[in-house]
């Protein structure tokens, strides 16, 4: 059964790391890549992706304690910055930035692999999406049940990510701007009644409410 511990990671991760907002940036950087180079670059900007931010999940609480920052800080920042992407979401500042960003790539030609850069990271294991899985991580205070919930709702995104990437052209073709721009605006209110619920708890937390 899905639990709510489960549930409540999927749809954070899934809001933050955005895959129908990644495939038609995607589809964009790989339109002169062949079917198989497309294909493979979309699995390997997945699997980066997974390695940066498994390590993060799995070690971002000793980082934090390495550089002395106290977990109710980190869920307020942490909050605040899942609350600008939400903001730039619902009004597409997020996709403006993407595009130019894949402009930019696209435009060097010398730049042919985008797996690693721009989509590895910053496009999917970007600061907003490291800040959700390690604030997740922690929420779970060290209860292996429920961080191996988060880390399979990790590992359910980055496959539907992943296969958003390989599927990016026909399913842009399929859903349309306007049914894009729709559900990214959806995702990004979700996302903002989210990011407010760390800042609350980072702040009760801080000063012990």
């Amino acid at each position: 059964m899905l639990t709510e511990t489960f549930l409540s990671a999927f749809v954070t991760l899934f809001v933050v790391i955005d895959p129908p907002g990644c495939a038609p940036i995607y589809a964009g950087l790989t339109k002169g890549a062949s079917t198989a180079q497309a294909r493979s670059m979309a699995l390997r900007a997945t699997g980066i992706a997974s390695i940066i931010l498994l390590i993060f999940a799995l070690f971002g609480q000793e980082l934090l304690g390495a550089l002395h920052i106290e977990l109710n800080s980190f869920r307020i920042a942490g909050g605040l910055m899942l609350f600008f992407i939400a903001f730039d979401m619902v009004f597409e500042k997020r996709t403006e930035r993407r595009e130019q960003r894949a402009e930019k790539i696209a435009a060097t030609p010398e730049i042919e692999d985008v797996s690693v850069f721009p989509m590895a990271m910053p496009m999917l294991a970007g600061p907003g999406a490291i800040a959700a899985v390690m604030l997740l991580m922690n929420e779970a205070d060290g209860n292996l049940p429920e961080q191996g919930q988060i880390l399979a709702a990790l590992a359910a995104v980055l496959v539907i990510t992943a296969a958003a990437l390989v599927a990016a052209g026909p399913l842009i073709r399929l859903l349309g701007d306007k049914v894009e721009a729709v559900i990214t605006r959806l995702l990004g209110v979700l996302l903002a009644a989210l990011a407010a619920q760390y800042v609350i708890d980072g702040l009760k937390g801080s000063f012990g409410i």
